[in-house]
């Protein structure tokens, strides 16, 4: 039976922790409320929000999202409206964990310019790239529902997290608009957020800082020459936002009827994100009954569902190779700020940005800052991305992601799908994708892996055409072409397909996607092979690369499908995918550079070359394998982290014809895979670490307020799949490895007969933000001890795991 919503007089009286029962109250003659929806909160505090309209859902889901989250959301609704430094001050720095590094003021001057822009405004009023009616009304109820959290709390006092109790920047007051800038924000992730300090930073060459390089006048009216020194291409796609040693990544693996044992579709998802600040997922499920079922997690400040599932398709995201922005090179007038087109010179648009902020005794002040445009978008100043304002020329971004508003309508829109063809449409409808590949199956037992996210339309014919020789150079080292700013308007402007869903992106047509019934995977490398079977191949460049190499953490995701269906991956005798083993795959911890490195007995050769002694003996029992008991696992970790680098790492390189297999043999004479495993010896030592010492008392969450739990997994360079790394930890800094970042909403769906269906997550870092709750640790708990959630989603599911319920109303 579905679903409803308690009697219109119903009230609830609220008892944290407890069954709620309804209390009837007397009629009002109040304006009666635009809002109200049921919130059942089962067990970890997961919320199933039902309503009758979209604006209701969106309230319960701000409701519900505030309760569990309140210092993120007020966080990001302080940036979106760029009061950072009013409140925190200017010189306080602001991570997102992901790409964005900045200053507050920094990040101050680029998003309060994008708000006297009036971006968002204006895309909400454009029926083509701004959002739609249902969406608007979620997100208008959404704002709503933070803002009933907070009145009905009695507002920041009364906030039980530390990170923001009793703060001034945390009122009821956010607004549809603010949620909206804060969708923008998450859309510039990728591209324009990777420049901030770029941006805000942005001044023309003076006397002082000429720009690099310092060209003489005789380059007039040219645009810079290539550079004569390249920087290393790590630091490079760093600076550019992919960074290769700590990528912004995600598994997913689609398993269909062709290999599983019930005929129908599965998906194992696990999105690699930070346990820390802005872009933490929250679980939840959203029903408007009869209408609307959907399930799963979305980032925290998101009134939808971004990875999850409904009673016929489940899907999964991995963050996707392309490029959402191409850089633009303008020639300069030298002397000037004009910049050069085909009708003439032009000035750069000079816009002045005003912020309040904090000053040492707490006084206000009003500083001013500048940013610069062109036609195209923001310019940047960023010499170590081969991109400077030089007397010869200046680089400005131009920004697919900068250029919609129809993410959330994309989410919602797949949300209603009842197979993976028709998530495929509505995603193309959409046209919001952002940055993330899609990889789903469904009850038909149908698989589906698809880039259909926005990618500037950018084919490699006009590359030829446009690009200039620094744009050679990047797009060499980093696959990132730079366009001739003097034909920006013209013939180096983004193309139009007749199939997409705006102007200047790829049509589905040039997105590389494919339908299959055995399987499909993806972990952040290209979009070549999905499956080992099948090369996608004549697509730009700019989406990604072709005949590439595989990461291993991508082979490791291959091996893991692949060993099941031959029978030798000791889960069971059939050669057949369940729900049992899909879901103990995330668990396996095999780590494939181990495996690799292993065969011929190399890494112990390495070993014992680098006077390993008893690290040596380690090694040769361990288990291969990031387990909690594992023994072993620091040192191969270790080691890895510096052979990698190695100029010969693999006896036999990289193979096109077989990229699953190849490279392999490792170079064990190597004097620099040697000196690796030398060099990894000495800091274990030098950190007092001994060989024989289990990974688990190395490795625990590293989040806010987390205690000391030993969990699995490891880092993805060296192959682990279930990818969890330490970066800028909060919490047992006193361990090896604080997590901090990695496997988080993690998600193992399987569609059963009659309509069925079984749900397994786990939300690694607890559902609640604030520490002082069990619910901030207890999924942490359940994650170190490789135990799944499952996830509750008939009503007698629910209902069996009910732990609150209450009903939430408002204007």
């Amino acid at each position: 039976m579905p679903r409803r919503l308690l009697p219109a007089l119903a009230t609830l009286v609220l008892v944290p922790g407890l069954v709620v029962v309804p209390a009837l109250t007397a009629p009002s003659t109040a304006a009666p409320d635009r809002y109200r929806a049921e919130i059942v909160r089962t067990e970890h505090g997961i919320p199933h929000v039902t309503a009758d309209d979209w604006g209701s859902l969106g309230y319960g889901s701000g409701y519900a999202a505030a309760e569990t989250s309140i210092c993120n959301l007020a966080d990001t609704v302080l940036t979106a409206r760029g009061k950072r430094s009013k409140f925190l001050g200017p010189d306080a720095r602001y991570q997102d964990h992901v790409t964005l590094d900045a200053t507050n003021l920094q990040t101050d001057t680029l998003f309060t310019d994008i708000r006297n822009r009036r971006v968002v405004e204006k895309l909400l009023k454009d029926k083509v790239r701004g959002p739609g009616k249902q969406t608007r009304a979620m997100v208008k109820g959404y704002a709503a529902g933070v803002n009933a959290y907070l009145r009905h709390i009695g507002g920041s006092r009364n906030i039980t997290d530390p990170a923001c109790q009793g703060a001034r920047w945390v009122r009821p007051n956010a607004t549809a608009l603010d949620i909206w800038y804060a969708v923008y924000a998450a859309n510039l992730l990728a591209s324009t957020g990777v420049f901030v300090p770029q941006v805000a930073d942005a001044a023309p060459p003076s006397p002082a800082d000429p720009g690099l390089p310092n060209l003489p006048t005789t380059a007039r009216f040219a645009p810079q020459p290539a550079p004569d020194a390249v920087p290393d291409r790590d630091a490079l796609l760093a600076g550019l936002g992919k960074d290769p040693q700590s990528p912004f990544g995600s598994n997913a693996t689609a398993v269909g009827r062709d290999v599983t044992t019930n005929a129908r579709g599965m998906v194992l998802g696990n999105p690699h994100f930070p346990w820390r600040g802005r872009y933490r997922f929250t679980q939840m499920h959203l029903t408007i009954p009869g209408k609307y079922d959907v399930a799963g997690a979305g980032l925290i400040g998101s009134p939808v569902v971004n990875i999850g599932w409904n009673k016929d398709v489940a899907w999964s995201h991995t963050v996707s190779t392309a490029y959402r922005f191409t850089p633009y090179e303008y020639k300069l007038v030298p002397g000037t700020t004009q910049y050069l087109t085909e009708d003439g010179p032009r000035d750069l648009q000079h816009r002045t940005v005003y912020v309040e902020a904090r000053q040492a005794d707490g006084s206000v002040r009003t500083v001013q800052e500048d940013v610069w445009r062109t036609g195209q978008g923001y310019v940047v100043d960023a010499p170590d991305q081969l991109m400077p304002w030089s007397a010869a020329s200046v680089f400005a971004l131009r920004d697919a992601n900068a250029e919609h508003l129809r993410t959330v309508d994309t989410f919602h829109a797949m949300a209603k799908a009842d197979g993976v063809r028709d998530l495929l449409r509505r995603q193309d409808h959409g046209g919001g994708m952002p940055w993330v590949n899609t990889t789903a199956a469904d009850r038909r037992g149908n698989v589906l892996y698809a880039d259909h996210s926005v990618v500037p339309n950018v084919p490699d014919d006009l590359v030829d055409q446009c690009i200039t020789p620094t744009g050679v150079v990047l797009r060499q080292a980093a696959g990132l072409p730079a366009l001739d700013g003097t034909r920006a308007e013209s013939t180096c402007a983004w193309r139009t397909d007749a199939d997409a869903q705006r102007p200047g992106v790829f049509g589905p047509s040039h997105l590389p996607s494919t339908l299959r019934k055995d399987w499909v995977i993806n972990a952040n490398d290209s979009f070549w092979l999905p499956n080992p079977a099948q090369r996608l191949e004549g697509y730009a460049g700019i989406i990604g690369c072709e005949r590439c190499e595989r990461s291993l953490r991508q082979r490791m995701v291959y091996r893991y499908v692949m060993d099941r269906l031959a029978g030798t991956d000791g889960l069971s005798k059939d050669r057949k995918v369940s729900l049992r083993t899909l879901s103990r795959s995330e668990h396996e911890n095999r780590v494939f550079g181990a495996e690799l490195a292993r065969e011929n007995g190399d890494l112990q050769k390495v070993c014992q070359a680098a006077s390993g002694g008893a690290s040596c003996d380690v090694l040769a029992a361990w288990d291969g394998r990031s387990d909690v008991d594992s023994v072993g696992t620091h040192i191969f970790q270790e080691f890895w982290k510096r052979a990698q680098d190695a100029a010969v790492l693999w006896e036999t390189p990289f193979d096109p014809a077989d990229p699953v297999g190849t490279p392999r043999n490792l170079a064990e004479t190597s004097p620099q895979v040697v000196q690796a495993m030398r060099d990894a010896l000495a800091i274990l030592a030098d950190e007092g670490v001994a060989p024989a010492t289990p990974w688990g008392q190395l490795q625990v969450a590293g989040d806010d307020g987390a205690p000391p739990v030993p969990v699995g997994g490891g880092e993805g360079f060296a192959g682990n799949a279930n990818a969890v790394s330490s970066r800028l930890p909060a919490a047992n800094t006193d361990r090896l490895y604080p997590v901090s970042y990695g496997s988080s909403h993690i998600q193992a769906v399987a569609f059963r007969d009659k309509g069925r269906l079984a749900a397994r997550t786990i939300l690694t870092y607890g559902q609640s933000m604030d520490p002082t709750r069990a619910i901030s640790r207890d999924q942490t708990r359940l994650f170190g001890k490789e135990k799944w959630v499952r996830f509750p989603w008939t009503d007698a599911q629910i209902a069996h795991q009910q732990v609150r319920r209450y009903v939430v109303s408002g204007r």
